[in-house]
């Protein structure tokens, strides 16, 4: 597990288009979201302790907002050969276990979370309704093994401003987690195998 903080992509950057297969057996693609007020895309995984961290306050989180017209997605773009923990079937099975209302879609080349500089899960991208990017950073201040609480209140307030019509402020904490699992070749320039400290 190598620590690593998300690259922080421009505030509004439009949201890079996609297309990808997800646990139900469809394929997702940004077009779906075009009728949203605003739309949420999640690099996760299923093995990482980050992630595990905050699965029940993201639960939570998304069933909420996704009654408020949020569109969401997650998104798996770990190498699964190396890490079949993340494979379509445990993808499936985590989605069922934990509640999940969106869809979960693999990204097996890892094109895409390549072309949204995605470092790290789980790593946060919100956009407003034009797909323009409002917010990337992190859910809240809780980590694994402190003793803070998960509230999603950086995303929540970042949520609520979107809705709002009104744009978040620009001082934006990064997400941290464990870095997306890389097939080799495919590692980024933004990789750092080293890590944060």
């Amino acid at each position: 597990m190598v620590r690593t903080a998300s690259t922080m992509m421009p505030l509004g950057t439009s949201a890079p288009d996609f297309s990808l297969p997800d646990t139900d057996g469809e394929t997702i693609s940004l077009s779906d979201f075009r009728d949203n007020k605003a739309l949420l895309v999640i690099f996760m995984c299923n093995h990482c302790p980050y992630v595990k961290h905050v699965a029940e306050q993201l639960k939570l989180l998304t069933d909420e907002y996704m009654q408020h017209g949020v569109g969401i997605v997650a998104i798996n773009s770990n190498d699964i050969e190396k890490y079949p923990d993340d494979n379509l079937e445990a993808m499936t099975q985590e989605k069922a276990d934990r509640g999940y209302a969106f869809p979960y879609a693999l990204d097996e080349d890892q094109s895409v979370a390549i072309a949204y500089g995605a470092a790290c899960t789980p790593d946060f991208f919100l956009f407003g309704a034009d797909h323009k990017l409002t917010y990337r950073g992190q859910l809240d201040g809780s980590r694994p093994k402190t003793d803070l609480p998960v509230t999603g209140a950086d995303l929540r307030a970042a949520l609520d401003e979107t809705l709002a019509g009104r744009t978040p402020p620009q001082d934006q904490k990064p997400s941290i987690g464990c870095n997306i699992k890389w097939k080799p070749g495919n590692e980024p320039g933004y990789f750092n195998p080293a890590g944060i400290s």
